[in-house]
């Protein structure tokens, strides 16, 4: 019998010939109701949806013969992605569908915050005709900041660059190498907001950058600034920013996104230097149609041949393969958290190198499992699939090293990234219990499991250093799960890796970097 997808929201007709051309039943039902949805849902094998529909825990459980569903878009909010994977739902989306029309949307709005236009045509059309009030700037000659210089942030400076406008970047992951291939000069947050004109934000929304626009930073900025975020709300600290452009210090911001979405109400709406629209980055019909397009070739693909496309909860692996390869994909993905986390420089590289039989496996899927974990701490929306061209858009080379014969461990992987001030290497193998284990940090070997919170700490290899810690993680109540040392030579360099029950606080970990002979303090989070 043939595959069967239900469409709950509004896709091009297009789409819909994509699966039928493909042998697939499908079903066109935009607008269903929630009742309705969770009534019909067992019928299908595929749910292709938009922004609309939700697909909560609810309507997986009743899904019981759902096996993808496809996001036509970026963003899954929508989807309860745990609860998918659990039920062993494929989630796919369409990340790079939409890329130009976003881009273009900051232009614009851009534009608009230069010229005042939405100001002045609303004084035109009332009759007042103020032509002195609304004296604007040229763009040309300008310095635009761009924060977060990805896909879409790249095409922004492309077009910005095209203006004759001048062009810095800051994103920890752009090299100096992509900066130049595609014409901005890379550099530090300070300055991006000490030298710009203009701020454009083109970053995904983590915990290190909600707020990266924050009452802090204003006063770093010229007086006068322009701001346009189409990127995600929460990036700027909205009442901030109020206070920044009522003291002049911000002479215009154009959003597209806000804090809370819909956004009713907002203590931007109504300034008279704020331009506003309805987080309309993707709204174009090409973007639209571009999206709907994809998605329906990508479940047709994974429907009719198992072949996984853009998947947010899934490496691209086949059936056989997957009992085997899963620790592995576990191991390299954690490999690829534990560097992520550690590194806060621009990414130049990532080597992998496969020892022994594993070297045999899908290395595709565990290299993607690996990059996808370097990535994952600063962008949000990397998944298994997508990461490796995320690296390469970005200028990071990805390289694969295979080896035939291992020494101490019959196989293993280790895991290497290049910056632009450092090599750092981590390394790890799956035991015969099938969990991943560290094996080696930067040359040191050592044997850590891996704990959902857990302490880095490199220090000098001197009396006293374990009974400190532990007195420190004690005073403030966190219990040690497993604690791990590795030493390069008797007071010498070392490293600790502790497991511990919960996330230790701020200053926990400051009181642990004042320890004696303490070098470095991060914290580490596997979940």
């Amino acid at each position: 019998m043939a595959p069967k997808v239900l469409i709950s929201d509004k896709l091009s007709q297009r789409a819909v010939d994509i699966f039928k051309d493909n042998g697939i039943d499908v079903d066109f039902k935009p607008g269903l109701s929630k009742e309705e949805l969770l009534e019909i849902i067992d019928q299908y094998d595929g749910l292709a949806i938009r922004s609309a529909t939700k697909v909560t825990e609810k309507v997986l459980e009743n899904a019981k013969n759902l096996k993808v569903v496809g996001r036509a878009g970026i963003g899954v909010d929508n989807v309860d992605v745990p609860k998918a994977t659990a039920s062993g739902v494929i989630v796919m989306n369409t990340p790079f569908g939409n890329s130009i029309t976003t881009a273009e949307h900051a232009i614009a709005m851009m534009f608009a915050l230069a010229r005042q236009i939405p100001q002045a045509n609303e004084s035109t059309q009332q009759g007042k005709w103020e032509k002195s009030k609304f004296m604007g700037v040229e763009l040309t000659s300008k310095t635009l900041g761009i924060i977060g210089c990805g896909n879409i942030g790249g095409i922004a400076a492309s077009r910005a660059i095209g203006l004759k406008m001048k062009v810095i970047a800051f994103d920890p992951f752009l090299t100096p190498e992509r900066a130049l291939e595609i014409g901005v000069e890379k550099v530090e947050l300070d300055e991006l907001l000490k030298r710009s004109d203009f701020i454009s934000l083109h970053t995904p929304l983590t915990e290190k950058t909600k707020n990266i626009i924050g009452a802090d930073a204003f006063p770093k900025m010229k007086d006068g600034i322009r701001i346009i975020n189409c990127a995600r709300g929460g990036l700027i600290d909205e009442a901030a920013l109020k206070e920044a452009l009522d003291s002049g210090k911000v002479a215009g911001a154009a959003l597209d996104v806000f804090e809370e979405e819909p956004a009713k109400e907002n203590i931007l709406f109504g300034h008279p230097n704020v331009i506003c629209t309805p987080h309309l980055g993707a709204a174009t019909s090409e973007a639209q149609e571009n999206v709907a397009l994809q998605v329906a070739e990508q479940m047709s693909d994974y429907l009719n041949t198992g072949a996984i496309t853009n998947a947010l909860n899934f490496p691209s692996i086949s059936a056989e393969e997957a009992p085997k390869l899963k620790p592995f994909v576990a191991l390299a993905e954690k490999l690829g958290l534990f560097a992520g986390q550690l590194t806060e420089t621009g990414l130049k590289a990532i080597r992998i190198e496969y020892a022994g039989p594993v070297g045999e496996m899908n290395t595709k899927a565990l290299t993607s499992a690996a990059v996808t974990g370097v990535l994952q701490p600063l962008l949000s929306n990397v998944n298994m699939i997508s990461s490796t061209s995320v690296a390469k858009d970005r200028g990071i080379t990805i390289e694969e090293v295979k080896r035939e014969h291992p020494s101490a461990y019959e196989t293993y992987i280790r895991l290497t990234v290049v910056t632009e001030r450092q090599e750092r290497s981590v390394a790890g193998t799956v035991f015969s219990d099938g969990k991943p284990r560290i094996i080696q940090v930067k040359g040191i070997s050592m044997d850590a499991g891996f704990s959902e919170n857990m302490l880095y700490v490199t220090n000098l290899d001197k009396p006293g250093f374990i009974g400190s810690l532990g007195s420190v993680l004690s005073k403030h109540g966190i219990n040690i799960a497993t604690f791990a040392l590795g030493r390069t030579e008797e007071a010498g360099d070392a490293i600790a890796l502790i497991g511990v029950d919960g996330e230790p606080a701020d200053a926990v970990v400051e009181e642990v970097r004042g320890l004696e002979n303490v070098v470095q303090v991060k914290t580490l989070s596997f979940i």
